[in-house]
């Protein structure tokens, strides 16, 4: 695994010390003897995780930590604190800076790069959904990830040992919302079912492996982003590393200390909703890429690739599908009269007239200026020309008000239909006869539906 490690110390035997064992391991390392320059390398983007130094002259590790943290563009950046101190305050004062863990020199080579590798996926992961959710410019999800608490988050806790199940409650209790379960079974079940923000994992169950659950947790689909923590025995030290490397995001050691334990949820917590932002701004530049602004329907571009798909996939090859061209009557005079703002009040109103008349399975697609087109799935021409009656009626039942109220318009619409025919190779072919259709009924008097012949 290639990866940019930053190592932050003030003495440069520790700095080459660890750019061995990390560079056996192929990872690239860079390296900054202060807090300022440390600062300047993560906001270059030059590091994908900070090994760093508390006890450092001028700006210790702990502010750095905290400057690193508190910064929209370097927030997502995994921090190890890697230090002589090894008193539980300074644990808890490392996390509350915003650290993603805490390790104690002498170093453990193994456990040091389980954590280093395991970090670096996660990150990864998070990299992809931050440079999709920039591109999209939906939003700002990296000034939200520093505004956020931690807290109020729904947390499970699986521990069959009720005192300890009790004592992890009452300590997350003051933040979160807190359930606990027994069983990996219920466990699963509860998580499939609910919308968790993080799961504990004690791996000492009775008669369970709780290390098979955190894989389990890990794997699907349900639950595959939802961070998982396990709970473990000092002497479980070889199932923590093999938890690491399974995807799970973090661990305590028995006997766990309550603020750590609260610390490490809430950045759980943290990191998991950032995500999910990320997640929320790329799905909604999708959404955007495929949607028309000013009615809220599909766009041309979904429009085609739906139809497409419609004639290209086998299994949807041979099944009925019928096509509605719509468009509104002299919209050009409603334009020229009362303004091209009313005129996009009109195609609003009628988009939404248009998709209260349409089915769920009905797609409804702005084709062009006031043209809209619904393709019917399953539906022969009949069935189609009643669909497009009963829009055509709609339309024409109630003027349109606009300019807030104080303009009523009258609205028509002229349809023209068709649906898919045994010799069709390509959309194109039901369009033009739609299209077809559509000419006629303008020609006709306008206001009417004019089916093509079959």
């Amino acid at each position: 695994m290639s990866a940019r490690v930053l190592i932050v110390d003030d003495l440069f035997p520790n700095i080459k010390l660890l750019e061995t064992k990390l560079t056996v391991e192929y990872f690239d390392v860079v390296s900054a003897m202060n807090g300022p320059d440390a600062l300047a390398v993560c906001e270059k983007g030059l590091c994908d995780i900070v090994l760093l130094d508390v006890m450092m002259p001028g700006m210790d590790g702990f502010e750095v930590c905290r400057r690193i943290k508190s910064t929209p563009t370097t927030a997502h950046l995994p921090v190890v604190m890697v230090t002589a101190l090894d008193q539980p305050s300074d644990r808890l004062r490392g996390l509350d800076a915003g650290a993603d863990d805490f390790l104690t020199k002498p170093i453990d080579d193994t456990a040091l790069m389980a954590r280093v590798r395991s970090l670096v996926r996660l990150k990864a992961v998070t990299d992809e959904l931050r440079s999709r959710a920039m591109a999209s410019r939906v939003g700002d999800p990296l000034a939200a990830a520093t505004a956020e608490t931690g807290h109020n988050a729904n947390v499970l806790i699986v521990e069959d040992r009720r005192s300890s199940a009790e004592r992890l409650a009452a300590a997350l209790g003051q933040y979160h919302c807190v359930e606990t379960v027994a069983s990996p079974q219920e466990a699963l079940d509860r998580v499939k079912a609910g919308d968790y923000d993080v799961v504990l994992v004690s791996l000492d169950l009775q008669d369970h492996d709780g290390l098979r659950l955190c894989s389990q947790l890990r794997s699907l689909d349900r639950t595959r982003t939802v961070p998982v923590v396990m709970l473990a025995d000092p002497h479980d030290r070889a199932r923590i590393m093999r938890g690491l490397d399974l995807g799970v995001h973090d661990y305590l050691v028995r006997p766990i200390d309550r603020n750590e334990l609260v610390a490490r949820v809430r950045t759980q917590v943290k990191r998991k909703r950032f995500s999910h932002s990320l997640r929320e701004s790329v799905q909604a530049s999708m959404d955007l890429a495929v949607t028309d602004g000013l009615t809220g329907l599909h766009n041309r571009r979904y429009l085609d690739s739906y139809l497409a798909g419609l004639f290209s996939e086998p299994s949807l090859r041979d099944r009925p599908v019928a096509l509605l061209i719509l468009d509104i009557d002299r919209f050009k005079t409603i334009n020229d009269r009362f303004g091209h703002d009313a005129g996009d009040e009109v195609l609003k109103e009628f988009s939404a007239r248009i998709r209260a008349q349409t089915r769920g399975i009905d797609v409804v697609a702005r084709f062009g200026g006031e043209e809209i087109v619904v393709v019917v799935p399953d539906n022969g021409l009949d069935a189609a020309r009643q669909v497009a009656e009963r829009i055509r009626e709609r339309i024409e039942a109630a003027a349109f008000q606009v300019q807030r109220g104080t303009c009523a318009i009258d609205v028509t619409v002229s349809i023209g239909v068709a649906i898919r025919q045994p010799g069709d190779d390509d959309p194109a072919q039901m369009l033009k006869r739609a299209d077809l259709a559509l000419y006629q009924a303008k020609q006709a008097g306008r206001n009417r539906v004019v089916a093509a012949a079959a």
